[in-house]
């Protein structure tokens, strides 16, 4: 698969001792976001095609649970969410991403939906349109969620504020759409009807308490993310790494019985640090 290969071929530009980096930001972060990015590439039914796959072992053991009419009918909603593309001639669409941008530097102002300014947030390339391939519309919802329910956790990991940080940083916007489309993985969301899985299906209650959970869930990733590169000392070479360590910490803590609700599990407090 891509994401493999592009794996092997990072590594193998890391074992070169004679590779210089630029010190361009401009240059660095499309070499990031390309290491990044893999997962939003392609249609949305090669990723229910890759769901399927890796989800395998787990339907296997899949035990049907009931649900409320009210998780219904929210799961339901969330799902068509996953189906909607971005469209850059859609005058909302366009209109969030602008939202955005004045959440994320109320001071500046934008030029342009096409502008180099927005590789100041971490996007690949001049248009962020081009980066919401696969994951959609709803991987900007998640961002401009995130910037105004949480403004202060939202700008702290946006301009780096804490810690020791590496020199070579991850960039932020590519990083948030890996999250939607890890979360979207973790949770199943791509499933025939309701997820097979067990942090999935807890998942669902916190949905029937919260119709904006998901949204929420991918706030405190974000978070647990950012932790966990700290905790690494981790740089470009190893987010994947952090990725997956934040998956499991997430599934472990979505496993737990006495989660009722999204402020119950124990990374929410990372939100008001």
């Amino acid at each position: 698969m891509q994401v493999d290969e592009d794996e092997i071929y990072w590594r193998h530009r890391k074992e070169d001792e004679e590779l210089e980096w630029s010190h361009d930001s401009t240059r660095l972060i499309a070499q990031l976001t390309q290491c990044f990015s893999t997962a939003m590439v392609g249609s949305r039914s090669w990723i229910g095609g890759f769901f399927h796959r890796t989800n395998t072992k787990q339907n296997d053991k899949f035990v049907d649970y009931p649900l409320t009419p009210l998780e219904e009918e929210r799961l339901q909603r969330l799902q068509e969410r996953l189906d909607v593309p971005y469209d850059e001639t859609s005058l909302d669409h366009q209109e969030s991403l602008r939202a955005l941008w004045n959440c994320a530097f109320p001071n500046v102002t934008l030029k342009g939906l096409i502008s180099e300014q927005w590789k100041d947030m971490g996007w690949q390339g001049a248009n962020p349109s081009t980066d919401f391939r696969g994951c959609g519309i709803i991987s900007l919802e998640n961002l401009l969620f995130f910037a105004r329910k949480y403004p202060a956790s939202f700008h702290r990991l946006l301009l780096k504020k804490d810690g020791d940080r590496a020199t070579w940083e991850y960039p932020f916007a590519a990083a948030g759409i890996n999250i939607s489309f890890m979360l979207i993985q973790m949770l199943d969301l791509c499933s025939e009807g309701k997820p097979r899985c067990l942090p999935g299906m807890n998942f669902v209650k916190l949905l029937g308490e919260d119709e904006d959970a998901f949204d929420d869930l991918y706030c405190i990733a974000f978070e647990m993310v950012d932790a966990q590169w700290l905790a690494m000392h981790a740089s470009y070479m190893n987010f994947n790494e952090v990725l997956q360590a934040t998956r499991k910490q997430l599934e472990r803590e979505l496993s737990l019985e006495d989660i009722n609700k999204i402020q119950d599990l124990p990374a929410y407090n990372l939100l008001y640090q």
